[in-house]
């Protein structure tokens, strides 16, 4: 049933405006009676954070981010699902239009700008009917918050009860000031209280000792010599993992749609594989397996999903490649996964984790 209707919807998705077709999107599977997916192959298991995965593919944040769907999302296929980006004040986001598909590169551009319902409205929804299965909250500041720590730090002992693991979303382009939470002396203070509201969410009763996995979530535009001060911070205070990356400010130079690349905001899609990629090695050679990462950007196939694992990913996330792609997405990478694992004479996907790191590292820098 989602086969047929994926091909008589997704030519008329297409046709629409970006958002208005996203909006479908939720509301669609809202309504649709989906059947619980095929069991995963236990080749494709992963263990990250704590945390047991049937299949190491996530739908990355920015597609549910108020909750509206995550049941319905898992039941797609996928291993985990992040909602959010969450805000704890309502706010309307940017301006639109703030929205675009770059049609000839397979990539998005987007200034949305942290449209949010709300911590309330988001809370709500999930202390109703909890999804089944794992279930992470991206978390992130109002605009014009005073103290946007202290906002983060709100989110995470608000959503404790309800989140499998948090995201702490630093590195939105859409923001203004926001990357600047990146900075060695800002994020460390950041850490520091997001693990304190943390700690104490989990000496409330009700949360029996539970301390919620955190991760940081970091820009794809980071220099080395930053990613130094993320890494050293992020190990310092010792987080359980990091996503890598968000989507990226930079243009490459062979973007075919000249029009739409001038656009302001964050690019996501295919032509941000190979910085993301190279940004995630770099990460895994300075984390030295402290903690896991999941890697995002650019994924669209099962060998660039692979390419992530080798590169130093446990897990992946992605979205764009399911608005040029389809839902069936999800299916083909696990079966390629599968695949490349039996042509790898690996037993495991947690075998091939990092293999190619150090030779991505010493390629040279994507443009």
């Amino acid at each position: 049933m989602i086969a047929t209707l994926e091909r008589i919807g997704q030519p008329l998705m297409r046709m629409l405006e970006p958002e208005a077709a996203h909006r479908l999107a939720v509301n669609a599977l809202k309504m649709l009676p989906l059947p619980r997916p095929a069991a995963d192959d236990p080749r494709l298991a992963a263990r990250a954070f704590g945390l047991s995965f049937s299949n190491p593919i996530g739908l990355a944040a920015g597609f549910d981010k108020n909750g509206e769907v995550a049941a319905a999302v898992l039941r797609l296929g996928f291993g985990f699902t992040e909602i959010g980006t969450v805000t704890p004040l309502p706010q309307a986001g940017n301006a639109r239009p703030r929205l675009f598909r770059l049609e000839a590169d397979q990539a998005v551009i987007n200034r949305l700008g942290f449209n949010s319902q709300g911590r309330d409205a988001v809370l709500a929804r999930l202390a109703g009917k909890r999804p089944s299965g794992i279930v992470g909250i991206n978390v992130g500041a109002n605009k014009d918050s005073l103290d946007r720590a202290a906002d983060y730090a709100a989110l995470i002992e608000a959503f404790a009860p309800v989140a499998s693991y948090f995201a702490v979303n630093v590195s939105s382009p859409n923001t203004p000031g926001l990357r600047d939470l990146q900075q060695a002396k800002a994020l460390d203070d950041l850490l520091a209280r997001v693990l304190t509201a943390r700690d104490r969410a989990a000496a409330k009763p009700e949360a029996g000792g539970t301390r919620i996995p955190m991760l940081l979530k970091i820009a794809p535009d980071l220099s080395l010599a930053d990613l130094d001060d993320v890494v050293g911070v992020a190990r310092a205070r010792g987080i359980d993992g990091m996503i890598v990356g968000n989507t990226t400010v930079t243009r490459p130079q062979n973007l075919r749609d000249r029009a739409h690349a001038a656009e302001a905001g964050g690019l996501s899609g295919r032509p941000l594989f190979r910085l993301a990629t190279r940004l995630l090695a770099e990460t895994f050679v300075r984390v030295e397996g402290k903690f896991p990462l999941i890697g995002t950007g650019g994924i669209d196939s099962g060998a660039a999903a692979f390419a992530k694992i080798k590169a130093g990913a446990s897990l992946v996330q992605l979205y764009t490649g399911l608005v040029f792609r389809g839902i069936h997405l999800v299916t083909d990478i696990k079966a390629d996964l599968l695949s490349f694992l039996r042509l790898g004479r690996h037993d495991s996907l947690a075998a091939a984790v990092g293999l190619d790191a150090a030779a991505v590292t010493a390629e040279p820098w994507p443009e």
